[in-house]
């Protein structure tokens, strides 16, 4: 199938939908996800256009996962986290439900579920809250 510029991540990129970023540079935004698995749920978007890792121009993946790795560690510190899980779907069959390459990255705390990812959305107030600790997190 073909990228489709109207997803919501691509929307998103035009900055035709809000977000609570974290991080942005010339290739990769992080941002938080408004239906979070987990306190400091936040995914790590490439700003090129392709719908997973399966057609992701190889150029796209170097900057994608340095800041993935950067994120992984700011919100580790940010939620003195036990530990972070980092995901990453390609197609329906494995759960991928946004076609715009994207890594979730959820600081995981022992004994801890994941809640579903199907749940209600965030508060605006605390998804803005929990970006600003894992902005001083980066910052720091």
């Amino acid at each position: 199938m073909s990228y489709d510029d109207t997803n919501i991540f691509a929307r998103l990129l035009r900055g035709e939908i809000p977000s609570h970023r974290v991080y942005e540079d010339d290739a990769v935004i992080a941002f938080m996800d408004v239906m979070p698995q987990g306190q400091g749920h936040t995914l790590v978007v490439p700003r090129a256009p392709s719908r997973n890792l399966l057609d992701a121009d190889p150029a796209t993946l170097a900057p994608l996962f340095a800041v993935t790795q950067k994120v992984a560690q700011a919100v580790k510190k940010a939620f003195a986290a036990d530990g972070v899980t980092v995901m990453q779907f390609n197609e329906p069959a494995s759960g991928q439900t946004v076609y715009h390459l994207h890594v979730h990255v959820i600081p995981r705390f022992e004994g801890v579920p994941l809640k579903p990812h199907s749940g209600g959305m965030e508060k605006p107030e605390v998804l803005a809250e929990n970006a600003e600790k894992i902005k001083a997190a980066l910052a720091g």
